[in-house]
């Protein structure tokens, strides 16, 4: 039988070079080999958009584009949308009742996402428990596997907590513990030089960028600081453009001569900017291209059919853990 995954995205923006470095390349190999569920979270990109709902829906049937532009096959992969599953929401409540207030204030990745966000006494109770929610999405499918970076790993942690106290609490085998699925490319850092890659900070290349704005944000791209001269030895360590290089340019012999080259001085910022130009460009047309034959209507269809089949998924999932719980009528 092959193994399932779980995953997806918010729908709060387009995607970007990170998604696709990482998650996105694996989902288009993995889902010949595995039962993949792809899920566009917009309940979850609620929980920090709650007053900007416009924001997270109108990039609904944007994120639906990047999918099949980089060649999810929605003949093979189940994409949907959250919100219209509303059993994920029923679930999300039954674990709320496993799970205690300091369990989730001590979660590293809620904790480092609150801070970022300055929410401090603020908080919205939504946001605090999207672990809970993420936990009911993964389990409603009996999910094996779950792509993550390394910053996602509690995240898998608090899942599987979760599991063995709803099976310890009913004595029962309802639910399986997930595994994480971590990329071999690590989470991209953002442009500028300062933070990850991410939409909200403005600081990454888009997917459906044109050509002359991934030209414009290449040659922004934060280097050494201390390398002022061509014939300067410059730094790799933090260096964005070799941060880029390293996960999208094929030829990695011609990446390390590139390197050692910068290292001793003699190479300049401009000629590994229009490296990493070129190699950019030639990746991200054809993804380009096939976004914008896509129609509305054809992604509209993709996703309520999706859908339709997810929750027919999770309807079985979730008259096992009524029947368990006792709660059946």
């Amino acid at each position: 039988m092959k193994k399932i995954i779980l995953t997806g995205d918010r729908p709060s923006g387009k995607l970007h070079l990170g998604h696709y470095g990482g998650s996105l390349k694996n989902r288009v190999l993995l889902q010949e080999s595995h039962k993949q569920y792809i899920m566009i979270a917009d309940i979850q990109a609620l929980t920090d958009n709650f007053d900007n709902p416009e924001k997270v829906t109108s990039n609904v049937l944007e994120v639906m584009a990047d999918y099949l532009s980089v060649g999810i096959d929605p003949n093979i992969s189940t994409i949907f949308i959250q919100s219209q599953i509303p059993e994920l929401a029923e679930l999300t409540i039954y674990y709320m009742n496993l799970v205690t207030l300091g369990r989730l204030q001590r979660n590293p990745t809620v904790k480092a996402e609150i801070q970022q966000k300055g929410y401090n006494d603020s908080l919205p109770i939504g946001f605090l428990c999207y672990p809970i929610s993420q936990a009911a999405d993964i389990t409603a499918f009996n999910a094996d596997l779950v792509p993550a970076g390394e910053d996602q790993l509690p995240m898998i942690e608090q899942t599987n907590e979760i599991v063995r106290k709803f099976n310890g609490t009913y004595s029962s085998n309802c639910l399986k513990e997930v595994e994480p699925l971590i990329s071999n490319v690590r989470r991209l850092i953002g442009i500028d030089g300062k933070a990850k890659a991410s939409k909200s900070l403005n600081n990454t290349i888009f997917l459906s960028d044109e050509a002359s704005e991934i030209k414009r944000k290449v040659f922004m791209m934060y280097t050494d600081p201390n390398h002022l001269k061509i014939s300067d030895p410059g730094k790799v360590e933090g260096n964005v453009v070799f941060e880029y290089l390293n996960a999208f340019h094929e030829n990695k012999e011609e990446i390390n001569e590139l390197k050692a080259h910068y290292q001793r001085g003699g190479l300049g910022d401009t000629t590994i900017k229009s490296i990493l130009n070129d190699s950019l460009q030639s990746m991200l047309e054809p993804i380009r291209d096939k976004r914008l034959s896509l129609k509305k209507g054809e992604l509209l269809e993709i996703l309520y059919n999706g859908t339709r089949a997810a929750r027919e998924v999770v309807k079985e999932k979730i008259e096992e853990v009524r029947d368990v719980i006792g709660i059946k009528y």
